[in-house]
């Protein structure tokens, strides 16, 4: 359980990685080069692909920093755990949702991220 934690830390550091360069590298290193990620509004596959939709997200929530709610939840090489984004400097929350992080079992390597949206701001 330990290290499947550590690996969801791990991942939502990229997603706070201003860096491009950090981020591709990070990547790279966490995910399997036939990673995927899915949510209700992307569905890649690939480390460029993965890095494109965090890119993309950071540029639409500038300022804001993604963060674990409460404790993850693992067995096997599969971890749950819910997150929120917030501004850097603090504030309420404008995003939470649940992530379900799939490893392949042998390298510890993640090879799918599920995602799903509790929350979202109006518009986005």
């Amino acid at each position: 359980m330990t290290d499947l934690a550590d690996l969801v830390d791990r991942y939502i550091a990229i997603w706070n990685e201003p860096d491009s360069g950090k981020r591709a590298a990070a990547i790279s290193e966490l995910f399997t080069a036939d990673g995927t990620y899915t949510d209700p509004v992307a569905e890649v596959r690939g480390h460029e692909g993965i890095g494109a939709v965090i890119a993309g997200v950071r540029d639409q929530f500038k300022g804001m920093d993604l963060k674990v709610l409460g404790d993850t939840d693992a067995h096997h090489n599969i971890a749950r755990f819910q997150w929120e984004l917030v501004f850097a400097d603090g504030g309420e929350n404008s995003v939470i949702g649940f992530d379900v992080l799939a490893t392949d079992g042998t390298t510890g390597k993640i090879k799918s991220i599920y995602g799903f949206l509790d929350k979202v701001p109006a518009g986005a």
